[in-house]
Order: structure tokens, then sequence, then C-alpha cells
């Protein structure tokens, strides 16, 4: 009779427990959501189906580059909410052959339109997302340099070693936050 009360504190310790774990797990999850929300939903949807992009990627990407603040302007001057440069905005409006030069990176659906249409033509033009993830970062030019460095791409298609620290860093933090947006939602 003296294992009765044991038993009773032990189970009450157990239930206690679990109670706290079922808590601390929905609070963790609301606040991943929270640090890695999925907003303007209407058009990541809409040109992540257009373009064939996986829109866990568009997000990743707008929350790395501009932690989804319409208004971002990056010390190379890229803007709005997917960072674009202006070169890079003409150019992409050329591709798509969009004449209206009130077109704005600050709003937000253009923003994601053009970034996302950048991400498609990267994806297509590397066929790896590590490549292409890190050409929207530091550019063409530079990645094509690296491809044909042997000591930096020994295939020619993937980076082994990016030269640069802040882009091999930026693609760390896509693919951290594309695992986050693949996992929580």
């Amino acid at each position: 009779m003296t294992f009765k009360p044991k038993i009773k504190i032990l189970l009450i310790i157990i239930i206690f427990a679990a109670v706290l774990f079922a808590a601390f797990s929905v609070t963790g999850k609301t606040v991943m959501k929270t640090l890695y929300p999925m907003k303007y939903t209407e058009y990541v949807e809409k040109y992540s189906a257009e373009y064939g992009v996986a829109p866990e990627l568009v997000y990743a990407v707008i929350k790395t580059e501009s932690s989804f603040n319409p208004e971002a302007v990056s010390y190379a001057n890229a803007e709005g909410l997917t960072q674009i440069i202006p070169e890079t905005f003409d150019w992409l409006k050329m591709r798509l052959g969009e004449e209206d030069e009130n077109l704005s990176l600050f709003d937000p659906e253009i923003s994601i339109k053009y970034g996302t249409y950048f991400l498609s033509y990267l994806l297509d033009e590397y066929e790896n997302t590590d490549t292409a993830i890190a050409a929207y970062h530091a550019g063409v030019g530079n990645v094509n340099g690296w491809l044909e460095d042997k000591a930096i791409s020994p295939d020619g298609k993937t980076l082994g070693d990016i030269p640069i620290p802040e882009t091999a860093h930026y693609v760390r933090k896509v693919n951290k936050a594309l695992n986050i947006y693949y996992n929580l939602y």
C-alpha cells in the first residue's frame, strides 16, 4: 500500500510533463510562424504557380532579403520585398515585355512577380537551387565566373566553395528559411 501514493505522484508528474510539452510545442510553433510568416500569400501563390517556383522558396527569399518589409532598400539600392536592383528590374521588365515605366518594386505584387520570375530564370539557367540562390545574391556574372573555376566548381554546375563570404552566408540563410517553411507549413 505504500506504493499507491508514489504511483499517484508519479502519474501526476507524467501528466504535468505531457501538458507542459504540448503547451511548449504549440507555443514554439506559434513563435516560429511569427518569425517566418506567410505574408502576401495571394501574390506568392499566383506567381510561384505562373513561373514554376516553389512558394516556400519565394517566402524564404523574401524573409532573407527584406523580412517582409515592402519599403526595404539595401546598401546596393535593391528595393522592395525581393530586393531587386534597378538595373536588374529594367532587364526583367524587358524580358517580360513590360513597357510601363511607372512600375515600382515597392509595390508588393510587382516585387513578388519580378522576384519570382527572376528566381525561375535562375533555376532554369543553373538547374541547381544553391547556384541559383547564389546568382540571385551575387549576380549571374560572378556565378558564371565561379562555375568556370575548377577550384570553386569542379563539375561546372555546382558551387563547392562560394568565394564571397556574404554570398555563402546568404545561401545558408535562404536554405535555413526554406527548410523552416517546408517543415512549418
